[in-house]
């Protein structure tokens, strides 16, 4: 029969179906560095702000063996932009570890350089148009194996960067520093009221909205390593809130990850065990008042697979990758995209040529409707070189919002239907049950394509 009779039919039927709970998404572009090569380990970390993405590939061996070096690519194309090296890059420095992106300004963290001591660390700025080097960050009083740069973000002209092994309240307490932007000057250095020996405070960092939101994952309130995180003002240092879990619990390691948007904190505790042992968890919390809001578990959620070591969250979505899930082969990855105002699934990402131990979803980022989640231990240039994955249209007006240009609804759209169903493709795998393309599928379809764009 004529598909789009079929079609007709069904919609003059009225039936209804239900909406399935989370799609499967694979990519739309695969990044890879023009000069990538074997345990570069590119993609280990990711960022992406105003149609750039940044990429850390750490182990990068251009000036000396481990020395880093970090990528920029067009987010809509994915064509490689520039490759950013430091003037003074040197062995071990661990340059391109931590990443991040704003207004122009690309951050990255060097946790082993060695300026103020063996491994005592630094951060870089550079101009993200055109890959030129602007400044040197490092703290007033930095010193031996603090590992500054483990963790780096920036927006709004300010750049934070975190310590975590910083000895300030105890070895390996940990801090987090705050620069600014355009003159690379520190004006605070953050640490919270009760931090202690172990805490690593500064193991994860976000900023947005005038607050800085720092993770320690080893903090022990509710029990050894069952972490914590933390609120500041951005532009005073002042500590503004605490964050614990309601079910926290020792070991899970809860602010291993964190992201702050639009009111928001996600915080990622991927050793928690309630879909199995370290199977994982994130949470959201209010960044007002510090309320926990929701607890995120992935729909198909699995002993070991890590979900929440990653974070991120734009636009209303929240981005978690699982590394160790195994849906490819073992630790071959996955992450999730969740609503940030429900905490319901939205979809799964997968790559559509993952194996096992790539780590896919080691590392994500979020803007504008783009995902970008790293695999650092991906093969394609070489024994562990590392690749990174762009999903579009990660957050389309609708169900039948399916081809581009996104967030109209036309005769394109109805195609795309056609096609995907056709070809038994996960996008036409509209309703209940998943994995069955029937009149179900169909009849979703038509309600959201009727249903218009918001």
């Amino acid at each position: 029969m004529n598909r789009f009779a079929t079609i007709a039919g069904v919609l003059a039927s009225g039936v209804l179906a239900a909406v399935a709970p989370g799609q499967v998404l694979n990519q739309d572009l695969k990044l890879l560095p023009d000069d990538g090569a074997g345990g570069d380990e590119f993609g280990r970390s990711v960022a992406i702000a105003d149609g750039v993405v940044a990429v850390g590939a750490w182990a990068d061996d251009d000036s000396g063996s481990r020395s880093g070096s970090a990528y920029l690519f067009d987010a809509s194309t994915g064509a490689q932009i520039a490759k950013l090296l430091p003037d003074d890059g040197a062995l071990e420095d661990w340059f391109g570890f931590s990443v991040a992106i704003a207004d122009g300004v690309v951050a990255v963290g060097a946790r082993n350089d060695d300026d103020n001591g063996t491994e005592s660390g630094s951060a870089y700025l550079f101009n993200a148009s055109t890959g030129a080097q602007i400044a040197k960050l490092l703290p007033n009083d930095g010193a031996a194996g603090d590992e500054f740069g483990y963790s780096i973000a920036i927006a709004g002209g300010i750049v934070a960067v975190g310590a975590y092994l910083d000895d300030d309240n105890g070895s390996d307490s940990g801090s987090a520093y705050l620069f600014n932007a355009s003159t690379g000057v520190q004006f605070a250095k953050l640490l919270p009221a009760d931090s202690a020996e172990g805490d690593r405070f500064g193991s994860s960092i976000a900023i947005a909205g005038g607050l800085v939101a720092v993770g320690a994952y080893l903090d022990d309130d509710n029990g050894s390593d069952s972490g914590s995180a933390y609120l500041f003002d951005a532009f005073t240092g002042v500590q503004m809130a605490k964050l614990l879990p309601d079910d926290g619990a020792a070991f899970r390691e809860f602010g291993r990850s964190i992201a702050i948007a639009d009111g928001l904190v996600a915080v990622g505790a991927h050793r928690d065990n309630d879909n199995g042992f370290f199977s994982g968890s994130a949470y959201l919390f209010d960044a007002s008042t510090g309320a926990q809001i929701a607890k995120l578990l992935p729909d198909d959620g699995a002993a070991d697979d890590r979900f929440g070591l990653s974070i991120a969250m734009a636009d209303g979505v929240v981005a978690v990758g699982a590394w160790a899930d195994d849906n490819n082969g073992s630790a071959s990855g996955s992450a999730y995209l969740f609503d940030a105002s429900t905490g319901a699934q939205i979809a799964k990402l997968l790559p559509d040529d993952g194996v096992a131990g790539d780590f896919f979803g080691w590392s994500v980022a979020i803007r504008d409707g783009i995902v970008v989640v790293g695999a650092w231990l991906d093969d394609d240039n070489g024994n562990g070189s590392g690749s990174a994955y762009l999903f579009f249209d990660t957050t389309p007006c609708s169900l039948a919002d399916l081809s581009i240009p996104f967030n109209v609804l036309n005769f394109d759209d109805v195609l795309a239907f056609l096609v995907a169903f056709g070809s038994m493709d996960p996008a036409a795998d509209l309703a209940e049950p998943s994995g069955v393309f029937d009149f179900n599928d169909v009849v979703v379809f038509l309600t959201a394509f009727g249903g218009g764009c918001p």
